[in-house]
């Protein structure tokens, strides 16, 4: 799956540096950004498959930038990343157009799984989530 590219958002440049080691062995990574509003553009520019986007971020959060690529129709898969674990959050991160809800706690183990799984047009949602 080396030609699957990849985007990466989040506010925190440490874990930024931590999902392009974990992800850039596997996927192509072809951009990382650190808010809501260069999630989308690089989204929009770039054209990933993939866009891994973290829910808290500045000027744009991730459930307004999920629903903004939604409504731009982006081809995109959108897999959600974040320290939440309430089903509030998981309803809201799909309701704005994720595909995948992985929890910072599982990310070791469920990042690279729900990647393949969106691909392949299915959702996925970490075990440590409520439902």
């Amino acid at each position: 799956m080396s030609s699957v590219r990849v985007v990466i958002a989040d506010d925190h440049a440490g874990v930024r540096a931590y999902l392009r080691a974990k992800l850039g062995s596997v996927f192509e990574i072809v951009g990382a950004v650190e808010d809501g509003k260069q999630a989308v553009d690089a989204a929009l520019l770039l054209d990933p498959d993939v866009l891994v986007l973290d829910i808290s971020m500045p000027l744009m959060n991730g459930f307004m930038a999920s629903a903004r690529l939604r409504d731009l129709k982006c081809r995109t898969k959108i897999v959600i990343l974040t320290t939440y674990e309430d089903d509030v959050y998981v309803d809201k991160a799909f309701s704005s157009g994720a595909n995948a809800y992985v929890t910072k706690e599982r990310l070791a183990t469920d990042l690279v799984t729900a990647i393949r799984e969106v691909l392949q047009g299915n959702t996925f949602i970490s075990t440590s989530s409520h439902r």
